[in-house]
């Protein structure tokens, strides 16, 4: 009886993977409709073509279709424009849900801050790419969606640079079974589930870097990817819980591994006035949070302001899942191999443990329970083959931790010094949800535009991810 109480409590408690969710209950300030926009009175102005100032055009090139001019709505040159071809988006509010199955689109806003996509709380998603290959969606606002603001599915080649997401009721920037991707320059606030997701793909071969991610139930989430999949030079904060990469049979492509977070700040994510799933609740007061993935590396992130742990490993029991927990010896099945296989009901929960984490040269401080954690339920901690150098830290549980499981190097000492119990942490009271249409979010700052946005020509996202420096990136230094 003892066990069963134990693993209810520690599904409930660890269930720290992101599913989709139409919870959360927040809505602060939307930007407003633009005088004079497509939802309104018409054309929005332009200057002269030729022109490079915000909301300008310049003479078509061939395979350029500009909104409002040529077609009314972005849905309406979406389905006119031949692979390839650039769609210019003036500003103006657009109460659009957009489907894009068209391969090597780009879909370029002329101004970050005012070409926004309104979903109104009714429509579910701004833009949605179904399956087309290579589709690149730039420089523009998405807010008020009951889904989504901008999600791939199913998808080889995608990219989303300089965008905003902001008070949507699922994620912000949402990356699903897709892989050779990249995510830059985008804002993602106010969505109970993950600000920013990359999931159900291994290897993903895929970048998020320059992310500013705030007051989501998670900053980042990705459930069962990872394989060259970098988290580099971004900033998670003020979330329920920070970096959240996971493992459940309840997506396929399991587990999550070999995902690599570099140079990120991560701090204060014990924000009790969110939007947030359930996950996303028990998750509150963790900076980066390995719950049941395998050989990630974490190196040279400052994490820091966090009620619970700055960087921890944890379990996370499944109550009714899919399928057994893999052996070492298939965390190599690439997804598209894992797709091919029929799952076997285990007849029981199973516990995803979190195993050979790499965790170097980060920068913590200020984080209550522990800077560093390792914890399991039931399963020897020391036997879980993760490993820490080098990082700069005032506590861990267990005690010692870089002494016990040194990298490259034979540990010693006591595990049970120190050691962290799990259980107390699943009779605590989490902060309710908050409705994502009324939460109270930051008000809406300009964001950084797009460089020559209105004459820069089509870039489909063929050439990703960016290649990335990794040795360069240094650890973070404080903000201000």
């Amino acid at each position: 009886m003892q066990r069963k109480i134990l693993a209810a409590a520690l599904s409930a408690v660890m269930l720290l993977a992101a599913c989709g969710s139409d919870g959360g209950t927040s809505a602060t300030s939307a930007p407003a409709t633009t005088e004079g926009s497509p939802a309104t009175t018409g054309a929005p102005d332009t200057t002269t073509p030729g022109t490079d100032a915000p909301g300008t055009t310049v003479a078509a090139e061939p395979g350029t279709i500009n909104v409002p001019d040529d077609y009314a709505t972005i849905q309406a040159a979406v389905d006119a424009a031949e692979p390839g071809g650039l769609i210019l988006i003036a500003p103006g509010t657009y109460h659009e849900a957009v489907n894009v199955v068209t391969d090597n689109l780009t879909i370029r806003g002329l101004d970050r801050n005012e070409v926004v996509l309104d979903g109104q709380f009714e429509l579910d998603n701004g833009i949605r790419i179904l399956g087309a290959k290579g589709v690149a969606v730039e420089n523009m606002t998405a807010t008020n969606y009951t889904r989504n603001g901008f999600f791939w599915t199913g998808v080889d080649g995608y990219r989303g640079s300089y965008l905003t997401a902001y008070r949507t009721g699922d994620y912000g920037v949402y990356a699903f079974d897709s892989i050779n991707g990249q995510i830059d320059h985008v804002y993602a606030a106010g969505s109970p589930d993950a600000g920013v997701y990359i999931g159900e793909c291994y290897p993903c071969n895929a970048v998020l870097s320059d992310a500013v991610s705030e007051h989501n139930g998670l900053g980042y989430s990705g459930t069962n990817s990872g394989g060259n999949l970098l988290i580099i030079n971004s900033v998670f904060r003020n979330n329920r819980a920070g970096i959240v990469p996971n493992s459940g049979s309840y997506e396929l492509c399991y587990p999550e591994r070999e995902t690599t977070i570099v140079g990120n700040v991560v701090h204060s994510n014990n924000q009790a006035d969110t939007p947030a799933i359930d996950v996303a609740l028990l998750a509150m007061g963790n900076g980066i949070l390995v719950a049941g993935g395998v050989r990630n590396t974490i190196e040279r992130n400052l994490v820091y302001d966090h009620d619970k742990s700055g960087i921890g490993m944890v379990p996370f029991l499944e109550e009714d899942p899919n399928d057994s927990v893999p052996t070492e010896e298939e965390w190599s099945t690439t997804c598209a191999e894992a797709k091919l296989e029929r799952p076997e009901d285990p007849g029981g929960a199973i516990l995803w443990d979190s195993f050979q984490n790499i965790v170097t040269g980060n920068v913590l401080e200020d984080n209550r329970e522990a800077d560093l954690l390792v914890a399991s339920a039931g399963t020897d901690v020391s036997t879980l083959g993760h490993c820490f150098a080098d990082n700069t830290f005032t506590s861990s549980r267990p005690n010692n931790l870089e002494t016990l499981a040194p990298c490259g190097a034979t540990g010693s000492g006591d595990w049970n010094d120190g050691a962290y119990d799990i259980l107390p942490w699943l009779g605590e009271e989490h902060p309710p949800s908050v409705d994502w249409k009324t939460a109270v979010l930051p008000a809406l700052q300009p964001q950084e535009n797009m460089p020559d946005a209105a004459t820069s020509p089509a870039h489909p996202a063929t050439d990703v991810p960016m290649a990335v420096d990794l040795a360069a990136i240094a650890v973070p230094s404080k903000p201000a």
